[in-house]
Order: C-alpha cells, then sequence, then structure tokens
C-alpha cells in the first residue's frame, strides 16, 4: 500500500512547485508517484459549482461556510476511489490540497480554533462518513502571507484564466487560514505534518528520503 502524502498552504505558497520537486525526487529515487491536486476543478461537478460561486455566481452560495465545505468534500467523495487504486498500484500518492484545507479555509472563516466544532464537522463528513483516505503525512509550506499573495498576484498577470478568487483576494482570509494551519499542524491532524519554510529552498532529496523512510 502506497503513502499519501499530501502538500498543504496559503493560495501562492509554492505547493505546485513543490509537488513538482518532490515528484521529481521521489522518482530518482524509484518510487512509482501518482498525483492529485483538489480541488479539481476541471473535473468534478462539485468543484466546478464551487469555483463558480467564488467568482459571484450562484447567488449566495458563497457566503455559505458549509455549504462551499460540502461542495469541496464531494469532490473528495467523487475522487476517493481513484484514491485508493493509485495507492495500491504506487508507492507515493502525492497530494496538492486534500481535507486539511476544508478545515483551515473554514476554521478561518468562522474564526475557531483547531477544538472547535467546524474541525469536528469536517472531520466527521469527510473522513467518517464519506470514507476518503487518510493521509500517511502532510506537509505544511508555510510562508507569510504577504508572500504568499504576491505569488498569487503574479500567477494571476503571467497565466491565463488565473484571476484571483474571492478566497485568494482575501487578505484577512490568507492570514487567518495561515494560521488555522498552524494549529492543524501542531495537533498532528489526521497525521503527522511536517513544518517547511516556503521561501527557503527545500531539500527535496532528503525530504523524500525522510518520506518514504
Amino acid at each position: 500500500m502506497g503513502r499519501l502524502i499530501v502538500v498543504e498552504g496559503l493560495d501562492g505558497a509554492g505547493k505546485r512547485t513543490l509537488s513538482d520537486a518532490l515528484c521529481a525526487a521521489l522518482a530518482d529515487g524509484g518510487c512509482r508517484v501518482a498525483r492529485f491536486a483538489f480541488p479539481r476543478y476541471d473535473a468534478d461537478v462539485h468543484a466546478e459549482l464551487a469555483r463558480e460561486a467564488l467568482y459571484g455566481r450562484h447567488g449566495d452560495l458563497a457566503a455559505s461556510v458549509h455549504g462551499m465545505a460540502l461542495l469541496f468534500a464531494l469532490d473528495r467523495r467523487a475522487a476517493a476511489p481513484e484514491l485508493r487504486a493509485a495507492r495500491e498500484a504506487n508507492d507515493v500518492v502525492l497530494v496538492d490540497r486534500y481535507v486539511a484545507s476544508n478545515a483551515a479555509y473554514n476554521m478561518a472563516r468562522l474564526g475557531e480554533d483547531v477544538d472547535g466544532e467546524l474541525v469536528t464537522w469536517v472531520h466527521e463528513l469527510e473522513v467518517e462518513r464519506f470514507g476518503v483516505p487518510v493521509p500517511d503525512h502532510q506537509l505544511l509550506l508555510a510562508v507569510p502571507q504577504a508572500v504568499a499573495a504576491e505569488r498569487a498576484a503574479h500567477r494571476e498577470r503571467t497565466e491565463v484564466g488565473r484571476a484571483r478568487d474571492a478566497y485568494e483576494s482575501d487578505a484577512g482570509l490568507q492570514e487567518r487560514t495561515g494560521a488555522a494551519y498552524t494549529q492543524l499542524a501542531a495537533a498532528s491532524w489526521l497525521s503527522p505534518w511536517t513544518v517547511l519554510d516556503g521561501a527557503a529552498v527545500v531539500d527535496t532529496t532528503a525530504l523524500a528520503t525522510q518520506l518514504v523512510a
């Protein structure tokens, strides 16, 4: 059974860049690697609806914390069979964003902490009811909110179709979400976590060795 490794962090933290480098390092070390990224905006109707809501469609849907969280959770529920199959066929399944993103962003939206009702609800919904695979290890790519915001703004300027959505453009929400991720990591929520300095160069070769040891 392959290990399920998740990369978490703010929008603009550098998750895709880290995932690319880590995937290469794992492959260089002889590991079979499968990759997933959530939300699957172009592959799942629930994620598609959530994206549209974040750009102002579907009335007041985006204002509903639990409504948006449920859509993102349903995306992962739909992908769960693929995730399980990938774990059977590979040494590592590397995921960009997962269940903890639902907990972190919505903790931040409600102003709750890791012991609050929202985090309990996310666990009950995604893990207990939907049965999504639980991570073996989670990586938090921690960067100052201002750094993440500048990276997101650069991506918006340079990549077609990457205009920032309502979450990405809300500096206060991003700041609170960063703090929420820190709480989740400190509590070892769902699995052990490793916190990485997203403003520094990550030694992905050493990290890959650590994750499969």
